[in-house]
Formats: C-alpha cells, sequence, structure tokens
C-alpha cells in the first residue's frame, strides 16, 4: 500500500462559502503526518470529510486503498479519530469510561488490557477518579485512549493540545511520539500551533483558505540552513525590478505590499547585503528568519495578518 489516506481534488462548499478548494495530498504509512493552516483555513472541514461526518461536494477520498464512501464501515473500524475536545463522561471513572467505549465499539478487554490501556496515556493512577476531577490535559489523553480502544491503524486528532497549558502540550506530544515510534501507528495531527507540529511531524501538508500552499517532508520543507529573509526598502518596485534582473534572482520568493521576501542559505547573508549595496538599493530593514512558524507566516494569509497587526 502505498499511502494510508490518499485524497484529489476535495472541494466542499457551504453555500457561497468555499471551505475546502480542490485539495489533494497522500499521507504514507508509519508517519505523523501534519496539517496546519491557521484557524479557519479549513482543517476540520476536511477531517470531518475523512470521517464521513460531511459530505464533500467534489472530490475523491481513498484510505487503505479503498473508496470511503463505498466501504465506509470496513474503513472506519481501522480508524481512531478525535476531533477538538473528545466527548466523555464526566461522572464516571477513567476506567468505566474506557469500558464504555470498549463495548461501543464491539471489542472486549480484560481489566488489564483496559489498565494498559490508560498507563500508555499516563492515566494508570486516576484510573478509579471521575472524569469530573481531571484537568482538561488529562480529558484529552483519555479521550486519544477511548480512541484507540480497538486498536486502530490510523489515528486523526484535531487540534488535540488547543487550550492545554504548557505541561498538556508536552504530555500530548510525548503520547503521539510514542504511537508514531513505539505502537508504528499512522497519524494525522492537524494544529495551528506551528512548534508542536515542527517537533513530531515527519512530514506535513499547509493550507491556507482552503488551498494547499505546500505539502512534504519536515527535513525537505524546512532546511535549517536556509533562512526566509524579509527585505524593507525606499522604494520595493524598484528594488524588486533590480533583484529580478540580477543574480541574486534565484533568491527572490514574493513581492509583498510592504516588503520582498527571499530564500537563502544563511551563509550568504552577508554577501548577498553586500550586492545590494552594490546595485545602490537603500535599505531600511533586512530580517532573516529560521523558524518552522516563519516559513508558515511567509506561505500564507496568516503573515500578512501579523504585519497589518504590527502597523
Amino acid at each position: 500500500m502505498s499511502a494510508i489516506i490518499q485524497v484529489k481534488n476535495l472541494t466542499k462548499n457551504f453555500r457561497e462559502i468555499k471551505a475546502v478548494s480542490d485539495l489533494s495530498f497522500e499521507v504514507p504509512p508509519g508517519i505523523v503526518y501534519g496539517f496546519l493552516g491557521q484557524n479557519g483555513a479549513g482543517k476540520s472541514t476536511t477531517i470531518r470529510m475523512l470521517l464521513t461526518l460531511i459530505a464533500p461536494t467534489s472530490g475523491s477520498i481513498e484510505i487503505f486503498g479503498m473508496n470511503l464512501f463505498r466501504h465506509r464501515k470496513e474503513i472506519l473500524r481501522q480508524v481512531g479519530a478525535i476531533i477538538e475536545r473528545p466527548d466523555l463522561y464526566k461522572y464516571l471513572t477513567a476506567l468505566e469510561n474506557l469500558k464504555l467505549f470498549a463495548a461501543m465499539s464491539g471489542v472486549k478487554l480484560t481489566q488489564k488490557q483496559l489498565m494498559d490501556q490508560l498507563d500508555m496515556v499516563g492515566l494508570a493512577e486516576r484510573a478509579n477518579s471521575k472524569v469530573k476531577t481531571y484537568s482538561q490535559g488529562m480529558k484529552q489523553r483519555l479521550g486519544i485512549a477511548t480512541a484507540l480502544v480497538h486498536d486502530p491503524k490510523l489515528i486523526i486528532l484535531d487540534e488535540p493540545t488547543n487550550g492545554l497549558d504548557p505541561q498538556g502540550i508536552a504530555d500530548i506530544r510525548n503520547l503521539i511520539l510514542h504511537l508514531s515510534r513505539e505502537k508504528k501507528k499512522t497519524l494525522m495531527v492537524s494544529s495551528h500551533l506551528l512548534h508542536e507540529m515542527e517537533l513530531v511531524s515527519d512530514s506535513m501538508l499547509i493550507i491556507d483558505n482552503g488551498k494547499k500552499v505546500v505539502e512534504g517532508k519536515v527535513n525537505e520543507l524546512f532546511d535549517p540552513a536556509e533562512t526566509i529573509v524579509e527585505l524593507k526598502t525606499t522604494d520595493d518596485a524598484t528594488a524588486y525590478e533590480k533583484l529580478y534582473k540580477s543574480e541574486l534572482h534565484s533568491y527572490l520568493r514574493e513581492k509583498r505590499s510592504d516588503c520582498i521576501l527571499l530564500k537563502l542559505d544563511q551563509r550568504r547573508v552577508p554577501e548577498v547585503m553586500k550586492e545590494l549595496v552594490k546595485m545602490d538599493i537603500d535599505i531600511v530593514s533586512f530580517h532573516s528568519k529560521h523558524s518552522l512558524e516563519d516559513y508558515f507566516l511567509s506561505l500564507t494569509s496568516a503573515g500578512q495578518h501579523v504585519e497589518s497587526f504590527k502597523n
């Protein structure tokens, strides 16, 4: 099997609103696949289509090599999912919740198996505590445990760290890595927390306004040896034209309303700055960026919103 998930030309319209537009991507087996985008980018809509909670306007979805809509039951029996905050019974204990979800999934687990499941998510010591006494991070981990009772091949998590404190975020991060590396599960994790996705993802897809911006392996998309440079001059239009006609044209990425974006090996930054001066380009600022967040902002409308807020 070449891909666990294969999406082609997926589109979802809500009347005049196009939430997802001609989206195509593949999730290989055995990896953590980061699904990134700012709030409202179309992540949750896409995931709801993957789980058959809403129907696409057009396009196709294959999971485990089967058409999702023709083999819905067979596919979903092998999928575990949490969409935002899990639905738990707060007046039951963690163990009772897990037993209930196992029964609903048609799975018979021994007491030891249930406790092993709780131990995996770090809740064995609180197995007999009522869920209403749990922190949000503990509820999130219990929710993931309920999604794993039937030992799914594919795990889909939609914003699993939403609303968590730093410790809760770290706990979910470690759990994702454990499921991937030790349990050999395939995970698709959506988030707008870019730093977290950088820490856990093998490959990722970035979407903006329902459209794919970029997809690929993290180490190929974001090379620490390269940097995004934000160049501001006294006359960006003229500067861009000079750069386009020069030997530096290969570094050009985009001209924004208030800056020019370049991408280059960070070791060449001093040399490029000297060339800009030789070209009589009046530099107002020359700011290099290295993080995944900066890369994301350079590609999406989120960056424009940030700059508008700053100004």
